[in-house]
């Protein structure tokens, strides 16, 4: 199930409406540890994720919903051979089979330190809940 949450940076006038899990914790405050709320990512991606979704605004396409601790964690980090494989070209995939695999180690590394793990929230997100409906709301 999704809900959807509002946001914007706080200093910018530009608003969007982003589709979250009903179970996802709320934003901590900057600075707090990250409790994998995932707005960040599904807001848009970190440069690692630009590399992989090949854009820079929207969710990332390694961002993944873990039901099993209710938390979003980045696929680079808890699935790399998945998101490889997502977001390697097919023919490449067919030529060289274990790519993924082999590459895996690789993204982990990179991952961890492009989304700064361990650094805490570094995200000033201004997040309001919608009250009512999608179909009804009116979005500035």
């Amino acid at each position: 199930m999704l809900d959807v949450v509002q946001c914007g940076h706080f200093m910018s006038k530009k608003r969007q409406v982003i589709h979250i899990h009903l179970d996802a914790a709320p934003k901590p405050v900057p600075g707090a540890p990250c409790n994998g709320c995932g707005l960040c990512c599904l807001l848009e991606p970190c440069p690692l994720g630009v590399i992989l979704s090949g854009r820079r605004h929207g969710a990332c396409v390694a961002v993944r919903w873990h039901d099993d601790i209710r938390q979003y964690r980045c696929g680079a980090l808890s699935e790399p051979v998945a998101v490889l494989q997502r977001v390697l070209p097919a023919r490449l995939q067919r030529l060289s089979p274990g790519l993924s695999a082999g590459l895996a180690p690789l993204l982990v590394g990179w991952a961890q330190r492009w989304i700064a793990l361990g650094q805490g929230c570094d995200s000033r997100l201004d997040v309001n809940m919608l009250t009512e409906p999608l179909e009804d709301a009116k979005i500035p």
